[in-house]
């Protein structure tokens, strides 16, 4: 006989099948991680607002929760156009938008680029600021995912498998570098392995690639003062906690005071200049603080989510163009997720990678939510999502064909 907690487990158990079952399954996933992790994104900027209020130069207690809500609104239309611009006509626009990506990071070079913490690497009309790695991000995506489509039938020549994503990809590098902007360097070296990646390159290349981005790495930062210092507090037993170990130190404190379940939404003592900017590069430590060890648990499991199904959508669509831009939209995501985490509870030198879709608004928010946004699109393209929106639907359920 079956127990009573059998019995009450069969409808749920039957209700969770269903949803995972349906053919939109991977969209409806998508979606709830997006506002999921849209909702926590704010919670966490109204956390923190009034820490960074200034009513020396007139910054109010709600100014920069307003600001961030601002930046989800425009991220918001973001995610809507990436859902509903075909992806033919995405394909189409990926020179240009890689031209223009180009443009913009020549410009940030010029005296028309806004400097602050030391780096050059943001263009500035009034308040309103724009950040064109994040722009040149989205355009390597579509630029080279079109590239090796079009070359698909030659790529087991080398030649035609890295001639021109990978110069076109340092170009752009040597750009970010000359900011500086590493961890925009880094993203976009993410960008090429993802896209070899999906395109099946020979795996000994990712050896041959790893080893030469290691090394150029250690180039780096032997000749910045700044990099080296972040990488030799990061080795040292004993950081600095005064100087370039002070962030990486005071963010472990905010993850041991949450313990498992945190001090509470709004009592987190790090924002309260303890930790510099927490809203931004280090938000996971006020994740951790506010919210404790279920907080990130959270974070991590929303993320690997992400992983799966993004994963699992590239691999279902038909169209190859489609297939790397999802695999390689899902690989950027995580993966930026995994270095923030990772360099806040110290586990990796500290790069300034922000938490998609947690860390305060900017332009990082709103072109993130984009790349959602064509997650989701992808995710409408599975077979099965494509056979349900186009065929008719039963008498009475409520819905009309798509």
């Amino acid at each position: 006989m079956e127990s009573p907690t059998e019995r009450d487990s069969k409808p749920a158990r039957h209700a969770i099948g269903q949803f995972f079952a349906h053919p939109l399954a991977s969209f409806r996933i998508i979606v709830a991680i997006w506002a999921l992790l849209t909702l926590l994104g704010a919670v966490m900027a109204l956390s923190s607002s009034a820490a960074a209020a200034n009513p020396a130069v007139g910054t109010g207690v709600y100014q920069a929760f307003f600001r961030h809500l601002m930046f989800v609104a425009l991220g918001a239309v973001a995610f809507v156009l990436g859902l509903r611009i075909p992806f033919s006509r995405l394909r189409k626009a990926a020179t240009p938008a890689l031209a223009a990506a180009v443009v913009l990071l020549l410009l940030v070079l010029t005296p028309l680029g806004s400097d602050h913490g030391g780096a050059q690497r943001w263009l500035s009309a009034g308040p309103i600021t724009l950040q064109p790695v994040e722009i040149a991000k989205v355009a390597l995506v579509f630029w080279g995912a079109h590239l090796l489509v079009s070359k698909q039938k030659v790529l087991h020549h080398w030649r035609h498998l890295l001639v021109p994503l990978i110069p076109v990809t340092l170009g752009l590098c040597a750009l970010l570098l000359a900011q500086p902007n590493l961890s925009g360097t880094v993203t976009l070296a993410l960008i090429a392995l993802g896209l070899l990646w999906f395109a099946d390159a020979p795996k000994r290349l990712f050896a041959a690639i790893l080893a030469g981005g290691v090394a150029g790495i250690v180039v780096l930062a032997l000749f910045a003062s700044y990099r080296l210092a972040r990488i030799l507090s990061f080795l040292s037993p004993n950081p600095d906690a005064s100087g370039s170990g002070y962030q990486a130190q005071q963010a472990q404190y905010a993850l041991a005071d949450g313990g498992w379940f945190g001090v509470g939404l709004g009592r987190g003592a790090a924002k309260w200049s303890y930790l510099p900017d927490v809203q931004n590069d280090f938000v996971f430590a006020l994740v951790g603080e506010e919210l404790g060890f279920a907080g990130c648990l959270l974070v991590l499991g929303l993320f690997g989510c992400l992983a799966v199904v993004g994963l699992r959508t590239a691999a279902r669509v038909a169209d190859p163009w489609v297939r790397l831009v999802a695999g390689t939209t899902t690989l950027l995501l995580v993966a930026q997720a995994l270095i923030n985490i990772g360099y806040v509870a110290g586990a990796l030198p500290v790069t300034g990678v922000t938490l998609p879709l947690v860390s305060a608004g900017g332009t990082s928010l709103v072109v993130t939510m984009l790349q959602f946004g064509i997650l989701a699109q992808a995710a409408r393209e599975e077979p099965a999502a494509r056979r349900f929106l186009a065929g008719p639907r039963k008498k009475g359920s409520g819905t009309v064909p798509a």
